[in-house]
């Protein structure tokens, strides 16, 4: 167990795996933007050279203290990524502990709450107007996001993640996948839903004041976070158990940049929404859908 749990934190699907896919992720979705909107894009190692660009950059001079937390910060993202990622279910049949969705999901709401503490540590009023949104998104997206989550957990009648994959509950998950994906583009900051960091009103929103190598590892963070989201639809809406190691692996990755293709057309061809429309888009039609799968699930227990 202690084996498995290293290899899922330090290998697959995490750090050796996330990292790089996730500045293919990023590139990707950039690439498709620029080619939508009549442009040429980066090349395919930009988000690499963007990372050591901002790692060779001098560091703004701060207060001890304040220094300290904006370090922190993005540290703690990234730590919590990479929980979320050796958490996933890519591999159901070999469960890792029971409960391990409550972990999830507190691991996966501590990126949003360290982007929330940076903006108002920052002491930026660009930085402080992005918290402040990204608070409030926080609390529209998660009202659908774990009623998905319960519904799924209730249909399996487990909060183990390898269990509600593995169980065959497609009534249950159908709706539960549909409000699970209508939270990617907020959690990843993508149009319809990026109000958090709307570069035309706020600069970049929380991370304003941030650069170097702190902003690097928010940059390592964000990125992470692609593979961690992506990763935890697919791995619930197409488990693959007991086949062979490479289709489990070539399923996984397959369906995760499926979705960043469809969230990077979506997000193309969608004007940012004010914070009004995104409350009633998670609270009326995420949480609705998210609903119907709760209660299919207790009917059908």
């Amino acid at each position: 167990m202690v084996v498995r749990g290293l290899v899922s934190l330090l290998i697959f699907p995490g750090a050796l795996f996330a990292v790089p896919m996730g500045w293919f992720m990023v590139w990707l979705q950039r690439r498709l933007n620029a080619r939508l909107q009549g442009r040429i894009g980066p090349p395919f190692y930009q988000p690499f050279f963007d990372f050591i660009k901002l790692l060779a950059k001098e560091r703004v001079t701060r207060s001890r203290l304040q220094g300290l937390v904006l370090t922190a910060l993005p540290v703690l993202a990234v730590g919590a990524t990479l929980g979320v990622l050796a958490l996933l279910p890519v591999f159901p049949e070999h469960a890792k502990f029971s409960g391990d969705l409550v972990l999830l999901v507190g691991l996966i709401e501590v990126i949003p709450l360290a982007a929330v503490l940076a903006g108002f540590a920052s002491r930026s009023l660009y930085g402080g107007l992005g918290a402040t949104r990204e608070a409030l998104l926080g609390l529209m997206y998660n009202l659908p996001f774990l009623a998905a989550l319960g519904a799924l957990s209730v249909g399996a009648g487990s909060f183990s993640l390898s269990e509600i994959a593995l169980k065959p509950m497609w009534a249950v998950r159908i709706p539960a996948l549909i409000a699970l994906a209508l939270c990617i583009p907020v959690k990843l900051h993508m149009n319809p839903f990026s109000i958090a960091n709307a570069e035309q009103e706020i600069y970049a929103g929380a991370t304003t004041e941030y650069g170097g190598p702190r902003l690097a590892i928010w940059e390592l963070a964000h990125d992470m976070e692609w593979v961690a989201v992506t990763g935890l639809w697919a791995s619930l809406a197409f488990p693959v158990p007991h086949v062979a190691l490479v289709v489990r692996l070539l399923v996984f990755v397959a369906i995760s940049l499926a979705l960043v293709v469809l969230l990077s057309i979506v997000g193309a061809a969608t004007a940012r929404l004010k914070l009004a429309q995104a409350a009633r888009v998670f609270w009326q039609w995420g949480f609705g859908i998210g609903l119907i799968a709760f209660i299919i699930a207790v009917l059908a227990r």
